[in-house]
């Protein structure tokens, strides 16, 4: 019994002392700027690559894609940014993986107390993506996202609202009743046809059954 119960206590510090390693914001110094969502930093006195997390902005030097509409101002909007900050902190999600494939550090990026990400989203240069769980602050992004697509700002300057998937639904919706009604009418005028059908063998039958009485 108090087994059990030094082990409940166990694992419930173990989860706290989890949930506040990812929770507190660590102060952090910008060694040099990479592009619009990614910076190196000196952390815990080593030089480590950060990606941010769940946001994606455009592309300044991609092998294949080159450089894309908004790259570099996404670019110049983030490395200025960190350059003039006071105090630079990370915060790492609970939900994520703490490094990506690339080995780059995943984490929220404060610049004097304001979200990053955050920042870049509102003056559309930057999108709402790689959302791999539920995110601390994914709600607060996607809100300011919705609203950059309505003011057309940034790489939002000529969105238009897709309602192809609206569409594709409504069809389908649409055929599955037109089925249903002509199913139903195809049922009803097959169920009449045997009425009749079986009716008349049954006629036929009392007929035949007339005739060999009559003979006798």
């Amino acid at each position: 019994m108090i087994y059990e119960k030094n082990k409940i206590i166990f694992l419930f510090i173990i989860c706290f002392i989890i949930n506040i390693s990812f929770a507190k914001a660590e102060e952090i110094k910008l060694v040099k700027c990479v592009d619009g969502d990614t910076a190196t930093f000196l952390i815990d006195q080593k030089e480590t690559k950060v990606r941010f997390l769940a946001v994606d902005t455009p592309e300044t030097k991609h092998p294949t894609k080159g450089e894309e509409p908004f790259g570099k101002e996404a670019s110049n909007f983030t490395c200025n940014s960190l350059k003039k900050a006071n105090k630079i902190e990370i915060e790492y999600d609970q939900n994520s993986e703490k490094k990506d494939k690339y080995d780059r550090a995943l984490g929220w990026i404060f610049i004097d107390d304001n979200l990053l990400q955050s920042k870049l989203v509102e003056n559309g240069l930057a999108k709402v993506a790689y959302l791999y769980d539920d995110y601390k602050y994914t709600s607060e992004l996607q809100k300011l996202e919705k609203q950059a697509k309505k003011d057309k700002v940034g790489i939002w300057g000529d969105y238009k609202e897709d309602y192809t998937k609206i569409y594709i639904t409504i069809g389908i919706i649409l055929i599955v009743i037109i089925y249903c009604i002509i199913d139903k009418k195809y049922h009803k005028k097959t169920l009449y046809k045997m009425k009749r059908k079986t009716k008349k063998q049954l006629n036929k039958e009392i007929e035949k059954m007339i005739e060999k009485k009559s003979k006798y």
